[in-house]
Parts: C-alpha cells; sequence; structure tokens
C-alpha cells in the first residue's frame, strides 16, 4: 500500500520501522532525519523522556516538523511556554 510522505511529498512503498512513523506518513529517509533531529532537540533543551510535559515538548516538534505545527522555529530553551495554552491541558 503507497503511501505519501507527510514531509517531502514523495509516494513510497516500503515500510518505516518505526510505528510513530506511519501515523503521518512519513517515508524512511524524512523519518531517519526527524529522528536526528530529535536528538539535537532533546539535547538542546535537555528533555527527560520519562517525563511526560518533555514528551509532549518533543512530539509539538515532531509535528512541527512534519509542518502540523504552526509556529515553532527554533529550539526552545523551556519546554512549558504561555502560548502552548490553547493545547488542550487535562489535570489528573
Amino acid at each position: 500500500m503507497s503511501k505519501t510522505c507527510l514531509k517531502c511529498g514523495k509516494i513510497f512503498d516500503e515500510v518505516v520501522e518505526d510505528p510513530a512513523a506511519e501515523k503521518y506518513p512519513a517515508c524512511t529517509s524524512c523519518w531517519k532525519e526527524w529522528t536526528t533531529y530529535a536528538v539535537i532537540v532533546m539535547n538542546e533543551m535537555r528533555l527527560d523522556m520519562s517525563l511526560p510535559e518533555h514528551r509532549k515538548a518533543l512530539r509539538k516538534y515532531e509535528r512541527a516538523f512534519f509542518g502540523l505545527e504552526k509556529g515553532i522555529g527554533e529550539i526552545e530553551k523551556k519546554p512549558d511556554n504561555p502560548e502552548a495554552q490553547n493545547n488542550h491541558h487535562h489535570h489528573h
């Protein structure tokens, strides 16, 4: 089943190893590009993947990378920014 990569727009048939890539969908090369960039983001922002809000911050960059989130350009140093108030916050 061929899919169109959200990032580069090319049609691809290959199965991407990471099931997370399926949801965009992202082709292998764009997903590899993202995973490389993700490491940079995590290092720059000192993200701790055991913290939900840090995972959420990374997911935001992931979505921005694939063009689903607007307005994220440069890496911010702190994950929780006031502008993020328009997101749905679930308090447990």
